[in-house]
């Protein structure tokens, strides 16, 4: 394991924010961190960047304890934040040999490295524009890009697609795709779940500082219930009767029926309603998502506001 934290516990004043998190990250893979507001996503990532002091527990990442050890960690990390750590008045590539620079590189390294980012990046065509001028995603994959200078082992990315379209969060899911093939280690602080679906090879859920669930996308899915069919009738009186027939569970005119997911089980079904007299209006199937698992293994419950923007359920 790469990251590895054992008992990991922090307090500011009476509020204990961390109650005993363990955590193990092989290298090469996504680790997403999820939770509601006040989970300890936050504190966790600050601890294992060397940023806050645990008050028990011990972490390490890459054989170095955060705590006795911090330069060395240091030296194999890098950590993106939610915000763009850019020089606005410089250009893309300014900021690129300004990072190499300070990261002890002589100046044609320098260089060198940040024409090797800005290629990678797609940036080419805006390089000697000052940053201000970027547009969003631009500028989040400018300050990735920033990261990667020194080569780290190890990238703590902080939602690193907050506010982005789109088509710039595809580009930013492509890059860091790109950077777990060639052998980086990420763990990924998310607002968006279909963002931890599509990256994560684990996915860790956080809840009043304690990991409620933890395991890959599916496993997850599946702890929260298998597929099922949702049949949609005109009445609730044709609901009834079809739940009595199928069993499953009906509100109103609506029935929710346990499935395996086969083509087989729903024309079965169908062919049972059809025998028996009964039509849905509407048919679907169902698999659970992430979205189910956020809410049913969390204390959390969205507003109304909330129902109709999903990246908003997750800070």
């Amino acid at each position: 394991m790469i990251i590895e934290a054992t008992g990991l516990r922090k307090s500011y004043g009476s509020t204990e924010v961390l109650q005993g998190i363990d955590l193990g990250v092989q290298e090469g893979s996504v680790l997403a961190l999820l939770g509601p507001n006040g989970a300890g996503k936050t504190t966790t990532v600050r601890i294992l960047a060397t940023l806050t002091r645990p008050d028990a527990g011990v972490a390490t990442i890459a054989g170095y304890d955060v705590v006795r050890e911090p330069t060395k960690v240091r030296g194999v990390i890098s950590l993106t934040g939610q915000y763009a750590a850019v020089d606005d008045n410089q250009t893309g590539l300014e900021n690129l040999v300004m990072v190499g620079r300070l990261m002890h590189l002589g100046q044609a390294a320098a260089i060198r490295r940040a024409h090797e980012l800005i290629e990678r990046f797609d940036l080419v065509t805006a390089m000697n524009r000052r940053a201000k001028t970027y547009s969003g995603g631009m500028m989040r994959r400018l300050d990735l890009a920033m990261s990667l200078v020194a080569r780290p082992r190890v990238i703590f990315l902080d939602e690193p697609t907050t506010g982005l379209d789109p088509a710039s969060r595809l580009t930013m899911w492509d890059a860091i795709g790109e950077l777990v093939r060639d052998g980086t280690t990420i763990l990924l602080t998310t607002q968006y779940l279909e963002e931890a679906d599509r990256l994560a090879d684990r996915i860790v859920l956080l809840d009043g500082g304690r990991i409620t669930a933890s395991g890959t996308a599916d496993a997850l899915k599946t702890q929260v219930g298998g597929e099922r069919i949702e049949l949609y009738f005109t009445d609730e009186p044709t609901a009834q009767a079809a739940t009595e027939l199928l069993g499953g569970h009906h509100e109103g005119q609506l029935l929710n029926l346990p499935s395996n997911g086969s083509a087989d089980h729903l024309w079965q079904v169908l062919d049972q309603l059809r025998d028996n007299g009964l039509s849905p209006a509407r048919v679907s199937s169902h698999r659970p998502t992430l979205d189910d698992v956020f809410l049913t293994l969390t204390a959390a419950r969205p507003s109304s506001a909330e129902i109709g923007s999903r990246p908003a359920l997750i800070a």
